[in-house]
């Protein structure tokens, strides 16, 4: 496969699975504002701005409207949702010859209709929406693509976002000193809650959520089972991986942070849950740019010395 078309395939995977991901981190930030009237909103939505990777300009008070702008619907903005669905959008139509009609229309219809401005009092509905759309997108390439390469880098992008998603949906758990959403709520937000039901048989403890959260294999969005899922896909991709005399970086880096979770008390973690999570993110990011550098090689630019005569 051309190497243009493999790195469509997963950035149209990441971004998919970013869209839906930061409606679901928007969505719990929201529902923290309203558990809690007496939390400082620009502390707080400041510190969320922070776990997505932003800097809101310090001159200005920061309220749930301005997070909405930047974070949903600005297409200027790298961590909104609509920037996501235009870059997944613009991939798909570089590989428009690989990419299938069903999920072509998907993707372009849910670029049509990305609003430019969300009312306060639709903001969960146009969550939702976002969420629908992207599960429909996945739905799309899960129920009618060949299980051939092209499927394994598209999962093997998905894989990769989700584990650094649900990595900044824990990070909010810390939003504030004082407060920061409810386990309930969090597990509710990755739709885990009725799964961690059937797994612990009990109400949401910090330490069984953050522990379904971060090692459960059986539930897709915890942050273990979608390392393991982007190392399978890793391996589908390049079976030599992993053999004697073939170093692989990015699985190297997936297994660290499985690694470090795994054989870790989930107390240690806990206690410094933001520092932790921020890590994976750091460990994902590196693994992404291993993926890049083995994958997607950047064809040289020639460089002119002189001018033709």
């Amino acid at each position: 496969m051309l190497s243009r078309i493999a790195e469509s395939l997963f950035w149209i995977g990441r971004y998919i699975e970013r869209s839906d991901g930061t409606a679901r981190i928007l969505d719990v930030h929201l529902q923290l504002l309203l558990e809690d009237p007496w939390i400082d909103e620009d502390s707080a939505c400041r510190a969320l701005m922070a776990v997505m990777g932003s800097e809101p300009n310090d001159d200005v008070s920061l309220g749930p409207q301005d997070v909405i702008a930047l974070l949903a619907v600005d297409p200027h903005h790298p961590a909104s949702i609509a920037h996501s669905v235009t870059a997944a959008r613009e991939n798909a139509r570089r590989a428009r010859e690989i990419v299938s009609t069903e999920l072509w229309e998907a993707i372009n219809h849910t670029n049509a209709r990305m609003p430019r401005h969300v009312a306060s009092d639709k903001t969960h509905e146009f969550f939702r929406w976002v969420r629908d759309r992207s599960a429909l997108a996945v739905g799309v390439v899960d129920s009618a693509s060949s299980r051939d390469e092209a499927w394994h880098f598209f999962s093997l992008g998905r894989a990769v976002e989700r584990a650094d998603m649900t990595a900044r949906l824990l990070a909010t758990r810390s939003l504030t000193e004082a407060s920061g959403p409810s386990w309930t709520t969090i597990l509710r937000s990755c739709g885990g809650y009725e799964a961690y039901l059937r797994s612990y048989r009990g109400v949401p403890s910090t330490l069984s959520a953050a522990e379904f959260l971060l090692l459960d294999r059986l539930f897709p969005r915890s942050i273990i089972s979608s390392v393991i899922r982007a190392e399978e896909s890793l391996r589908e991709i390049d079976p030599r991986a992993g053999r004697v005399g073939v170093t692989d970086q990015a699985q190297r880096l997936l297994g660290q942070i499985r690694s470090e979770l795994e054989y870790r008390p989930i107390g240690d973690i806990l206690h410094d849950l933001s520092g932790n999570m921020e890590r994976v993110q750091e460990f994902v990011s590196a693994a992404t740019d291993a993926i890049r550098q083995r994958y997607f090689p950047t064809s040289a630019v020639p460089v002119w010395i002189g001018e033709v005569s």
